[in-house]
């Protein structure tokens, strides 16, 4: 059965996807989490950003600094070793907007993040472009999804959540999910 629910990203157009989550703020706290290394490391990916239009972003992607999950078989060198990529800082508008490349077999997609204060929370707004296909749109709509769980148990001082269980689960889920559009 699939796990359905309001945290799930959608499809705004034939290569993008978005998600949304409420996280408590303020603004500059989120910030600090897409954009300095020891706290993104936490949840998505350590490496250095120049953070202005046309700055480098060099992310380690090492699954193993925010959970002890075993990985399934295609992941266990990214979990281990990590990975690095290199990307390029589109837009930077602290702390309001990131948008950035986003490495991928070819070429580059286009991550975005917005960062919309509300209260003593604040809305994240992620949306990833020029996808080439569903299988892409999945893969990155699982993967963000996840990261997103771990940001938020980050934020809030909370046990990690599951991170490569859910991938797995979450794949697939959104792969049905998306190819209803």
């Amino acid at each position: 059965m699939a796990m359905f629910d309001e945290s799930y990203g959608v499809a705004t157009a034939a290569d993008t996807v978005r998600l949304e989550r409420r996280l408590p703020g303020p603004a500059e706290r989120i910030w600090a989490y897409l954009t300095q290394a020891d706290k993104r490391r936490q949840w998505l990916a350590d490496g250095d950003m120049e953070l202005s239009a046309g700055g480098a972003a060099r992310l380690v992607f090492r699954h193993a600094n925010f959970t002890d999950e075993a990985p399934p078989a295609r992941y266990c060198e990214m979990n281990q070793n990590g990975v690095a990529a290199e990307a390029r800082i589109l837009e930077c508008d602290p702390p309001r907007v990131l948008a950035m490349t986003w490495p991928g077999d070819g070429e580059d997609s286009v991550v975005r993040f917005e960062l919309f204060p509300d209260g003593d929370e604040v809305l994240l707004v992620v949306t990833h472009t020029r996808l080439a296909d569903l299988d892409a749109m999945a893969n990155v709509s699982s993967g963000w999804h996840a990261h997103l769980a771990v940001l938020e148990a980050a934020l809030a001082g909370t046990a990690t959540p599951p991170f490569w269980s859910r991938i797995t689960a979450l794949e697939a889920d959104y792969k049905e999910r998306l190819s209803r559009n």
